[in-house]
């Protein structure tokens, strides 16, 4: 008699059990489809799916749902929270599962999706990418631009101003600010991952495209639900103005460095001497190296001088040319050169400088010039603005042979620089061996974090100025003299062009062209200005092309 009551017991037990597994099944993928939501992890929160909701949805309309959700709600991450039920919905089995929906333009959306469940799966629908939308409903945005902030000079005069649709440049410095477009690249996906519109103008080059999204801000409207009973608006926000972008540009020295330039094909760069912040910038700046000729010589003689090679009375013969790396390197209109090491600086003697490329050798040469600057990007703006903008940079073979040092010492080769490079490496002199980040922004977040790097001891410093001055005091740069002021630069003149190594003997050789190089910094005694000057295809050689424009500069500045 009491098997009776057990068996029935027993039954009763196992429907109960069946329920809750079933129940815990359905959690469970519920759950999972969550986590795997969270991870952004598509392929995870498809297995979930039922066999029905498979062969309605596949993977490719699955995967567009949700990509096409996130970013008309510029969804940046999932939160699931802790799921609960199965409960009833509309006579359907649902289990909750709440989400917090981190977005750019809306904040945080907070909502409960009812996920319908069957078997342990999910019957999955379209309307279950976003909480707050029902079945049949889509997810829809109204976008609202906040006014573009201007760009202003170091004095906070504007540089460029105006709304994004109608904006203006105010001086020379427009050139630097750049232009507001239809974006491209890099840009285009941030600026439609911030919610703007697909139409929204934004920076393009320059300045306007390094710091467009301090500028432009942040995007506010209304995400909407939009279905077959109307609108509903799931979150609501205001646009957040963008931010003036302050630059260290000195509006004055940025006119008459551009007036100075002219039309001349080149570039100009002017920085602070005690900070190397950029006070002007014109033409190719930093935008197109050139061989720098011999102002790379300041970077040969600075490794010399700190790995003991030589010293500034060492007395060195006048000759035409000399041989490094099996060739022959000739001076300057086969000039002959020599003196003192101070001497043969102030004549640019290559028939000195390249044979002490070649007693550094190509890895001291390669890293003495890195830690002046080489082989890296500028240091004009933080790691963000240099992924849109990409600036070229100064380099130099970082593989570079022995032999071949010889060639790089005199900046010929395969060495390139622009006259940012080159005032940086003036600057680095001017600052007693230390090279300060080349900002051109004030706010510390948009500058960057690079640190000072000292390439040179205190003592080389010295003597390298010393031999700088001595080439506008009487060597190659003394077009460079502004009265009253001691200057100390270097000149160059760099030869481009390719001579075929097949070439007939005693054929004609094929003219090069010559870039015209200068750069230099003011007073001497205590640095305020550094200038350097680029000429692509000059008419004359550093001293009589480069020089006089640095010139101009220089005395505006000072």
């Amino acid at each position: 008699m009491r098997a009776v009551p057990l068996a029935i017991l027993a039954t009763g037990s196992f429907a109960v059990g069946v329920i809750a597994a079933s129940g815990s099944a359905d959690k469970d993928a519920v759950v999972q489809f969550g986590e795997a939501w969270k991870q952004s992890d598509l392929d995870a929160m498809y297995a979930e799916l039922s066999p029905d909701a498979q062969d309605k949805y596949d993977f490719d309309t699955f995967k567009a749902a949700y990509d096409d959700a996130a970013q008309t709600a510029t969804v940046q991450g999932v939160e699931p929270g802790e799921a609960r039920g199965p409960l009833d919905q509309d006579g359907e089995d649902v289990i909750a599962l709440p989400v917090d929906v981190q977005t750019t333009a809306f904040g945080t959306v907070s909502g409960e999706i009812g996920m319908p469940v069957s078997d342990g799966k999910i019957d999955w629908r379209p309307d279950l990418v976003f909480p707050g939308l029902t079945e049949g409903a889509e997810l829809k945005r109204q976008t609202q631009v906040a006014p573009r902030a201007p760009i202003l000079a170091a004095d906070r005069s504007p540089i460029a101003e105006g709304s994004v649709n109608s904006r203006t440049t105010n001086g020379a410095g427009g050139i630097i600010a750049g232009e507001v477009g239809e974006p491209q690249g890099l840009r285009a996906a941030q600026m439609q991952a911030e919610g703007f519109p697909d139409d929204a103008l934004g920076g393009v080059t320059g300045l306007e495209l390094a710091f467009d999204k301090t500028l432009a801000g942040t995007p506010g409207g209304k995400l909407i639900a939009k279905g077959p009973d109307g609108k509903k608006v799931l979150a609501q926000t205001k646009p957040t103005p963008g931010k003036p972008v302050r630059t260290t540009l000195d509006p004055d020295l940025q006119e008459a460095t551009a007036s100075a330039l002219g039309d001349t094909y080149g570039g100009a760069a002017v920085l602070d001497a005690r900070n190397g912040n950029v006070l002007a910038l014109a033409g190719i700046a930093f935008s197109a190296p050139q061989p720098p000729g011999s102002t790379f010589k300041i970077i040969t003689a600075s490794a010399s001088l700190e790995d003991g090679i030589t010293k500034p009375e060492e007395e060195f013969p006048v000759v035409q040319s000399a041989i490094v790396g099996g060739r022959e390197v000739s001076n300057a209109h086969d000039e002959l050169c020599g003196g003192t090491l101070v001497q043969s600086f102030a004549q640019s003697c290559n028939s000195v400088f390249a044979p002490l490329g070649e007693k550094l050798g190509g890895k001291r040469l390669v890293d003495a010039s890195e830690k002046f600057g080489f082989n890296s990007p500028p240091s004009l703006y933080n790691e963000d603005s240099l992924k849109l903008i990409k600036p070229l940079e100064s380099t130099i073979p970082e593989d570079l042979t022995d032999d071949m040092a010889g060639i790089s010492a005199i900046g010929q080769g395969e060495v390139l620089a622009t006259p940012l490079e080159m005032a940086s490496v003036a600057q680095t002199i001017a600052n007693k061996g230390v090279r300060s980040p080349t900002s051109i922004v004030k706010d510390p977040a948009l500058a960057g974090d690079y640190p000072d790097v000292t390439a040179v001891s205190p003592q080389v410093a010295a003597e390298v100025k010393d031999m700088m001055i001595e080439v506008v005091k009487s060597g190659t740069g003394s077009a460079a003299s502004v009265p009253g002021v001691t200057v100390a630069g270097k000149t160059g003149t760099a030869e481009l062009g390719t001579v075929s190594e097949n070439s007939p003997v005693g054929a004609e050789e094929p003219e090069l062209d010559v870039d015209a190089w200068f750069t230099s910094f003011a007073p001497a005694d205590k640095p305020k200005v550094v200038v350097a000057v680029m000429v692509v295809k000059a008419d004359g050689d550093g001293g009589t092309i480069a020089a006089p424009i640095a010139q101009q500069i220089l005395q505006a500045a000072l």
